[in-house]
This record gives C-alpha cells, structure tokens and sequence, in this order.
C-alpha cells in the first residue's frame, strides 16, 4: 500500500501544480491538455517499465518500487498510525523481445527528455508515479494490457522493417 499511496501523492501533487482553473480550460483546453502531456508520458513509461521484470531496467524499477513502498508504509505508520498494508499487485503481460527493445529504446528517450527538455520534471515525476501505481491491481489491470501490446506491436513494426 505504500507504494500506491506514494504514486496518489505524486498524482494530487502533479495534478494540483498543473490545473490552470476552469475559465482557462474553457477558453483554451488545447493549452491545458498540452500541460499534462509530459507527465502522462512519464507516467506511460513508468508503467510500462514495471513490466520489464529482468535486466538493468527491471533491477531499476524493483528498486524504486522497494522505496517508494517503504517511504509510504513509513509515512502511513508514523503520519496516521496506519498499519503497513499490502496492496494486490497485478500481473504482468509479458513483453515480446520487440516489445522490450521498444522499452529499452523509450528508456534512452525518456533519460534525453529529462535531461535536456525544459519538461523534463513532469516527465520524471510521472515516470515515479506510473512505477508506483502501474503495479496495483486496479491500476495495472486496466493499463498493463494496452501499454504491453502497444510496446510489442511498435516493436514488432519497427524492427519487422528493417
């Protein structure tokens, strides 16, 4: 549960920094949708990125998620006195060799967009946030199956072509 409770706060940290108010929504939701396109980038990639179970990426988010569960079980038991609940995790799809190619190459994009894009933040945040709540039941339930088959079928036509 820690872990979860880490990505909401990232989440409701995100989402209030980035709400603009209704009347600019309404006079430009073109503006407002392009604000949260970096974090929901991030967000795909770090779900997606906890399908990766072997290798440097999923050593990588293993050990993110191992901290990020442990700073929330802290936080619920000394903030609210809360025992440290385990939440479901949800299963992984598996990812052809094309697909984690394609999550290998997206690593290498997403490491550039930080570094170097003034988006970079955003980006970070929702890589923290997908790795944290891409593993919940509910969460993976319903994104786990796109994000997989969207990875192997961009790496199956990516290196199908050459």
């Amino acid at each position: 549960m820690g872990g979860v409770t880490v990505g909401l706060l990232l989440l409701s940290r995100f989402l209030i920094r980035w709400y603009p108010g209704v009347g600019s929504i309404r006079n430009s939701p073109q503006d407002a949708i392009v604000g949260l396109i970096p974090f929901a980038f991030g967000w795909a990639y770090g779900a997606l990125a906890t399908l990766s179970v072997a290798g440097l990426i999923g050593w990588l988010f293993d050990a993110v998620l191992w901290v990020s569960n442990w700073l929330g079980d802290a936080a619920l038991w000394i903030g609210v006195g809360a025992d440290a609940g385990v939440s479901s995790r949800g299963n992984y799809l598996p990812l052809t060799t094309q697909g984690t190619a394609m999550v290998l190459l997206l690593t290498g994009i997403v490491l550039a967009v930080i570094k170097f894009r003034k988006c970079g933040p955003d980006v970070k945040t929702g890589v923290w946030c997908g790795a944290c709540l891409g593993t919940s039941a509910g969460i993976a339930g319903l994104t786990a199956v796109p994000l997989a088959q969207a990875a192997n079928w961009l790496g199956e036509t990516v290196y199908g072509a050459l």
